[in-house]
């Protein structure tokens, strides 16, 4: 009697079993129609809002940039001029958004377009221009103008009264406009605070300027303090740097060509150096 129980009993497991089968595809349909989409898409999902970001930086970059508040007393005092030579700013379509290239957030894609990522550095710019506007020698009015020329030979000016972006985000959406419009205007005003001229530099310099070169390869080594504090004040005083990651620049508008330190410098290192000699030499606390 056992026996043939035992088979009934697997008969009923083997019907509920392919009930059981019969069943799971349309369960299996019914979650599938609630499940959340594939990580593929989610990640989509996360390029279009981080796109949709972009956009809207872009747009409040477009409005305009902020004016630093400019010290009006009626006197001509001598000034600086700042050169950054090879600044490693380049626009590419990356997406749907045009984007300056940088090595950490591009690399995949200059790798495919046969490129080398740690060429563009367009933080080193970046550093370069804050400390230049950072410093007391800005803000005590002594700053004349800074002329930008990137890899490609694209030359712009920017105002000594412009507020730089602070962040390097904000920054490349700045150039990134900057390389596509040709020029960025002040908050309200018509006033182009950031504007691409045509080559070369030399043409928008002061009639007798002083055309100082700096490079660590330069034969002549000097001390910058003593340097600047002997130059005479009816010269204005223009000093060509570096922004690149490697290489030196083109001495062949210099009127002098010097290196300032035993060691390689950073180009933002490289222009605190000249501003504070420039700030003691005219007494700018």
């Amino acid at each position: 009697m056992g026996r043939p129980y035992a088979v009934k009993g697997r008969k009923k497991r083997r019907k509920l079993d392919d009930a059981g089968a019969s069943h799971e595809p349309p369960v299996a349909a019914e979650e599938a129609e609630e499940l959340p989409p594939p990580p593929e898409e989610e990640g989509d999902e996360e390029k279009g809002k981080e796109e949709v970001k972009e956009e809207k930086e872009a747009a409040e970059v477009a409005d305009g940039l902020p004016v630093v508040p400019r010290s009006v007393d009626g006197k001509r005092r001598p000034g600086a001029i700042f050169v950054l030579e090879r600044a490693c700013l380049e626009v590419g379509k990356v997406g749907k958004t045009m984007q300056i290239l940088n090595s950490d957030d591009h690399a995949n894609y200059l790798r495919k377009q046969n490129r080398n990522p740690a060429d563009y550095r367009p933080d080193i710019i970046h550093q370069a221009l804050l400390a230049i506007f950072d410093s007391p020698l800005t803000k005590a009015g002594r700053l004349q103008a800074v002329y930008v020329r990137t890899e490609k030979g694209v030359l712009f000016e920017t105002k000594p009264y412009v507020r730089m972006p602070r962040t390097f985000k904000r920054f490349c959406g700045l150039m990134s406009q900057l390389l596509q419009k040709l020029s960025i205007t002040a908050v309200g005003k018509r006033e182009k605070l950031l504007n691409v001229i045509k080559n070369p530099v030399t043409r928008y310099l002061p009639v007798g300027a002083r055309k100082i070169g700096l490079s660590y390869s330069a034969e002549k080594s000097v001390n910058l303090f003593d340097y600047v504090a002997n130059s005479s004040d009816d010269e204005p005083l223009v000093f060509v740097v570096g922004a690149m990651a490697h290489g030196k620049i083109d001495k062949e508008y210099s009127d002098d060509y010097i290196q300032i330190c035993n060691y390689p410098l950073s180009a933002a290192c490289c222009l605190n150096r000249i501003c504070s000699a420039l700030e003691q030499k005219w007494k700018i606390q």
